[in-house]
């Protein structure tokens, strides 16, 4: 591999939680050195960076890719070419496909065609039952050794709790993370909207921001029971903030995310019933939104994703209750980002924390840094560029996008894995 050098380069290290000028040095695919100040004369290729902010790239834990099954909304081609043109370096994908990818084969086909078709790192997920069915645990050791990163059923709740405890506890003796959606499956069925006023006056079927406090107090609980490694993919309301700094401060292995989409969005924007802001679970109320990004800027929330959901047209273009719900965001999870860093709520090493620093380390990566001897898995870009988002300029199969036709700021110049460069901006 060829060595290169970047110079006049904004440092985003969200390790340190610095920003500021400096030089790095990547050789044979890692950070070979970085500086402060005007960059020495090193071997390698030299890119000029103008000042622009070059941050480690980002780690997107929870990308729905529809391979097998439903390849004709996303494929890990056009996912991997997604993810680089939004500055993601590691996408660690659901396995809530067609079928579930619960068996070692279906993992390895998965893995196969990542590894062929997608440019960026992939990762993938297992799922924790049986066709995401909560009756039978899958084989977590064979799914394991066939490289499953960690095991989820996503969005379908395991609602027996000793099965799910049977489940807890056979990871911790794997050393395996678990990863749930904390909602009572019960009381959140069918809903389309947060209860309140907005949803009633819509006339929507609504759900209790006390179903997702309710979920993650029973998880915790079992936590507690068997010990075991625990990643919240969502939290989105401030109901379920004191439960989740309870089980930290006693110690447990929990760590929680939450969406893109949860902290930039809000009920409101439903308003007219466009499907597009449809997601799983439904936006929450402003004082929630606000209540999230605390908890982001404070390091109680770690992780911040895309929840990356490619839905066709077919299945969005229906009446609001019935609509598919989710919305494609590898490319506009930095941008979306962007927004509470220019309104001053999240600075940028706070931001990369919870997008490629916490999300590595979950995980067991050495990604997710600037430091010597880390992956030089970077992104390069200009958080001041303003544009209106076009869906259909995207590179997902799917453009069910919430941001389609919005003015956003900020723009990926160039991804980096290992040292190579994957996209360059037009």
């Amino acid at each position: 591999m060829t060595a290169v050098l970047f110079s006049n380069a904004r440092l985003i290290d969200p390790e340190t939680g610095t920003d500021g000028l400096g030089w790095l040095h990547v050789s044979d695919g890692q950070i070979a050195a970085r500086g402060k100040g005007a960059a020495p004369a090193l071997d390698g290729e030299v890119i000029d960076c103008n000042g622009q902010c070059l941050a480690p790239g980002i780690v997107d834990i929870g990308v729905k890719v529809c391979e097998p099954g439903e390849r004709h909304k996303e494929s890990y081609k056009s996912a991997g070419l997604a993810a680089a043109a939004g500055g993601v370096t590691t996408i660690v994908t659901r396995p809530d496909t067609s079928p579930a990818i619960d068996t070692p084969e279906t993992l390895e086909f998965a893995t196969r065609r990542a590894q062929a078709d997608a440019p960026v790192n992939v990762l993938p997920m297992a799922a924790l039952t049986k066709g995401r069915e909560g009756r039978e645990m899958t084989e977590i050791g064979f799914l394991q050794d066939a490289g499953a990163v960690a095991f989820t059923d996503c969005d379908h709740v395991v609602a027996n709790t000793k099965v799910f405890s049977r489940a807890l506890t056979y990871a911790r003796a794997c050393g395996a993370l678990v990863i749930a959606h904390p909602q009572e499956p019960i009381l959140s069925n069918g809903a389309a909207a947060t209860s309140g006023k907005f949803a009633v006056l819509r006339g929507l079927p609504a759900v209790s921001p006390m179903a997702e406090r309710m979920g993650l107090d029973r998880d915790i609980a079992l936590l507690e029971m068997t010990g075991a490694a625990y990643h919240a993919d969502q939290i989105t309301t401030a109901r379920a903030l004191p439960a989740l700094e309870r089980a930290k401060r006693n110690g447990l292995d929990i760590t929680a995310g939450t969406s893109i989409h949860h902290l930039t969005l809000n009920e409101l924007d439903v308003a007219d019933y466009r499907t597009f802001f449809k997601v799983k679970p439904p936006l929450r109320s402003e004082d929630d939104r606000q209540a999230v990004i605390e908890a982001v800027r404070a390091g109680l929330i770690d992780t911040i994703s895309s929840m990356h959901t490619p839905q066709d047209e077919e299945s969005k273009r229906l009446p609001f209750e019935e609509a598919a719900s989710g919305a494609v965001a590898l490319e506009t999870l930095l941008p979306a980002a962007l927004r509470l860093y220019h309104a001053g709520q999240l600075d940028l090493p706070t931001l990369f924390r919870a997008m490629a620093l916490n999300p590595a380390k979950r995980l067991g990566l050495d990604s997710g840094r600037l430091s010597e001897g880390a992956p030089a898995d970077l992104v390069l870009f200009d958080p001041d560029v303003p544009f209106v988002l076009d869906r259909f300029s995207l590179k997902s199969k799917s453009q069910n996008t919430p941001f389609d036709g919005q003015r956003m700021q900020g723009k990926v110049t160039a991804t980096f894995v290992a040292g190579q460069e994957v996209y360059r901006r037009p």
